[in-house]
């Protein structure tokens, strides 16, 4: 059994092919360059250049000497990193950058029409609009504001064809839309008159050592408030080493008098706010002390006329020496029973500062002073240890880890003993008092002796005393919490504000764009060059054949640019009849190769219509018929004849009448202007062309013609449609298969490769048509066709072409040639 060759039907993604396509589509490239490396120069000359400023502050942690030595040595366990990091965070915070923005109106804008673009003037207008609180100001829209002359100004906005603006209060920060019912405005008012529009309200105020630029044009526009903040927050940068107090605040604007303004007040901001943080307890505590002074001074005032009446109506200023001793134990008995007051309003004060505060990393000595429960100082200890740790751990840590659930609740717990041993303490102080107070009343009864006046007055004077040691006590807490108040500082240094000292824009190189233009005009090209190869089935070049098939290539026929099919008979010097001929060399090669003696019968046929089947068997025919030879072309596509229009025949009668014997071969063939051609069309178009051309009719018009021609040449039907060329290749000494360039697809020919391969079609070749330098992105070939004879299609000095033209493409190729 014969073995046959397997060929491969997945076909490999041609690079060359992908290559040629994508220069072939130079002048598309060059159009995209054109327009992306306009686009990018247009960009570049608009494009304004922001400057970047700093400023430097460290955080410390400056103790306030009244807190006790202890309780800072504790604090110190957490470092200087949680503070760091608390005001890291609160740097960062929308919260601060609203406070921020609201302070220094950064909603509003002053602006200058530039050559491009709108210039920010913040920090340079001679004027400033005052806008009044309770109004709902414009959004987005640019209001011009144009000075007349020292004292008036032309005020005026387009809306364009807008029904509704947006606008905003910027004291509750509510955004409303109102309707537009006047689009345009031109109105003078005059400086620091009120201006009264739907959507506008205020002044015009002149600044302070500026004078009025006559003629010249600025606008005032509004921007929401949550769009001002969320800008300053994208430019806004802290950097912080590890483990430094040195916190680097730096902000990107395109004006720096605003980046100045900006810095600056931010670090005011946050100065203030933690020095108001770090006075919270002692405010709290002046407020609890005020509460309660408020009350004993009412009583000690009660208690003071109650004196001074006794007094005044029983006429008694001064006790009898019998009395001094009882007075002297009772007054010892008071001074005791103060002391334990004053620790019951110590623990009074450390349960308001658990119940307050939010940060137990410090106790102040007011708190502490006079707790004297040693089980109440270690919770203390304790509860300042894990605070301590929580805030180093905020510095480096999420917050939603659970640790720090973990520790609030070890907080939470210590807090609660804390509460029960204050109320444990507290009771116990109680009963010491109600103690003191029986031993008082004891001795109280020994006044009973004593006459009834002096009695009176003794206990008078003593509920005076107690009250009015009562308020000294509360004064003095007083003192120490504003004591404490006055001497806080905060832990925010500024090391170096922000200022300007003729910095320079923070530029950028900017002709990287011009390489994204380039690839931008680059990329789409490739990506069409490669999904039109990927996608494209057809032939595109002889090589393609020799990918595709081992079905040998006889030769390669150009494009034909006479006006009929008669290419050789027209231009005999031209190059494509240069082609024919050798066509018919390498055939006759082929007939002395097989030992075809007598009468050469050549079939062609091809895939579809439209190939120039009937182009290259008119061609063939007349290349053998110019060389001397008896020839006849005979049309055997009985469905779609053609053969008879270049010849200025009719096709009335033909091979059909011949197949149906009505007429005679003689009566069928007919005379064409060349001497040793003769052709017979297909004639009339029967009904059943496929059993006329497989009868034995046929085989009798083979023979009958080969007694009286040299060559015959068969014009069959497309294999592809129909099955009749392959009812005829028994007839052919040699199977032409026409192809054609960019039109002819690769899968159409698996066909004839399953049949070649099978061994049912022997001595086939295929002939390339319409070949089109051009189109084939750039190839050159040089081609060896079927059976050695070879041959190139253009150039060869020798043929009547006419002038060529040089392309650009051309001329490119030559230079890298070189």
């Amino acid at each position: 059994m014969e073995n046959q060759v397997q060929e491969q039907d997945v076909q490999m993604f041609d690079f060359k092919a992908f290559v040629f396509r994508a220069l072939s589509y130079w002048k598309w490239f060059l159009l995209a360059l054109i327009v992306g490396v306009y686009i990018v120069y247009q960009q570049n000359i608009r494009e304004e250049f922001p400057y970047t400023l700093d400023a430097k502050i460290t955080v410390q942690d400056d103790k306030n000497p009244l807190f006790t030595s202890n309780t800072s040595l504790i604090f110190n366990y957490g470092g200087i990193s949680g503070k760091v990091q608390e005001v890291l965070l609160n740097l960062k915070s929308r919260e601060h950058h609203e406070k921020v923005v609201d302070s220094l109106d950064l909603y509003l804008s002053y602006l200058t029409q530039g050559r491009f673009y709108k210039t920010d003037m913040y920090g340079s207008v001679p004027f400033k609009f005052v806008g009044l609180d309770s109004a709902y100001q414009v959004l987005g829209h640019p209001i011009k504001v144009e000075f007349i002359d020292a004292t008036s100004f032309d005020l005026s906005y387009d809306f364009g064809e807008a029904e509704t603006i947006a606008t905003q209060n910027f004291v509750s920060k509510e955004v409303k839309r109102l309707p537009v019912t006047q689009p345009t405005l031109k109105k003078r008012y005059q400086i620091g008159e009120y201006i009264n529009l739907p959507f506008l309200k205020g002044s015009i105020e002149l600044r302070e050592d500026f004078s009025i630029p006559v003629g010249k044009t600025y606008f005032i526009q509004y921007t929401s408030f949550n769009s001002a903040v969320s800008g300053f927050l994208r430019s806004y940068v802290v950097v912080n080493e590890e483990r430094s107090p040195l916190l680097s605040i730096r902000l990107t604007n395109k004006n720096k008098a605003k980046i100045v303004d900006y810095l600056n007040t931010s670090i005011y901001i946050l100065d203030r706010d933690q020095l108001e943080k770090k006075n919270q307890y002692a405010v709290n505590t002046i407020n609890f002390i005020d509460k309660q002074l408020s009350r004993v001074k009412g009583d000690l005032t009660k208690k003071a006329d109650s004196l001074n009446e006794f007094k005044r109506d029983n006429k008694l200023y001064n006790l009898e020496n019998e009395t001094g001793e009882l007075s002297s134990k009772i007054t010892n008995y008071e001074t005791q029973k103060e002391s334990y007051e004053k620790q019951l309003m110590s623990y009074d004060l450390l349960k308001n500062y658990l119940e307050t505060s939010d940060d137990f990393t410090s106790f102040p000595a007011p708190v502490i002073e006079g707790i004297s429960d040693g089980n109440i100082q270690g919770l203390i200890s304790q509860m300042i240890q894990i605070s301590s740790e929580k805030s180093k751990l905020e510095y480096s840590v999420r917050d939603n880890v659970s640790i720090f659930d973990d520790l609030n609740r070890q907080i939470d717990g210590l807090k609660k003993v804390m509460f029960e041993s204050i109320s444990s303490a507290k009771t116990n102080i109680r009963y010491q008092i109600q103690s003191i107070n029986n031993k008082i009343y004891n001795v109280e009864r020994e006044f009973s002796t004593l006459p009834e006046s002096q009695q009176q007055l003794q206990a008078i004077e003593r509920e005076y005393l107690l009250s009015q040691n009562t308020y000294n006590l509360y004064l003095a807490k007083r003192g120490e919490a504003e004591l404490v108040k006055a001497s806080n500082v905060s832990d925010i240094n500024l090391l170096e504000p922000a200022k300007d000292t003729g910095q320079g824009r923070v530029t950028r190189n900017l002709n990287i764009r011009y390489v994204f233009a380039v690839l931008g005009a680059l990329i789409p090209i490739l990506i069409i060059a490669f999904l039109v190869t990927f996608f494209d089935h057809k032939l595109h070049s002889p090589n393609d054949l020799k990918d595709l098939t081992k079905i040998p290539l006889l030769g390669v026929v150009g494009k034909n640019e006479s006006e009929n099919n008669l290419a050789v008979l027209n231009k005999p010097k031209s190059a494509i009849a240069e082609a024919f001929r050798a066509v018919r060399s390498s055939l006759q090669f082929m007939y002395k190769k097989h030992d075809v003696e007598g009468t050469k019968t050549v079939m062609l046929t091809s895939s579809i219509s439209g190939e120039g089947k009937t182009f290259c068997s008119i061609n063939i025919a007349s290349v053998f018929a110019l060389s001397g030879k008896k020839t006849v072309l005979v049309g055997l596509d009985l469905r779609k004849p053609k053969i008879f229009g270049d010849f200025d025949i009719d096709n009335n009668i033909g091979a059909v009448n011949y197949l149906i014997g009505q007429m005679s071969l003689e009566e069928v063939t007919q005379k064409t202007m060349m001497e040793d051609l003769d052709v017979i069309t297909s004639g009339p178009i029967p009904p059943n062309p496929s059993e006329l051309l497989i009868g034995e009719k046929m085989d009798a018009l083979i023979e009958e013609l080969k007694s009286k021609y040299d060559y015959i040449i068969l014009d069959t039907p497309p294999v592809g449609l129909v099955a009749d060329a392959l009812e005829l290749i028994e007839y052919a000494d040699a199977t032409l298969y026409v192809v054609r360039q960019d039109y002819t697809k690769k899968d159409m020919l698996q066909l004839i490769k399953d049949k070649h391969q099978k061994g049912e079609v022997k001595n086939i070749s295929f002939l390339y048509n319409y070949f089109n330098q051009k189109g084939t992105y750039g190839y050159g070939y040089g081609y060896g066709y079927g059976y050695g004879y070879g041959y190139g299609a253009y150039g060869n000095g020798y043929h009547d072409n006419g002038p060529k033209k040089v392309s650009l493409m051309d001329k490119v190729k030559r230079i890298f040639r070189k």
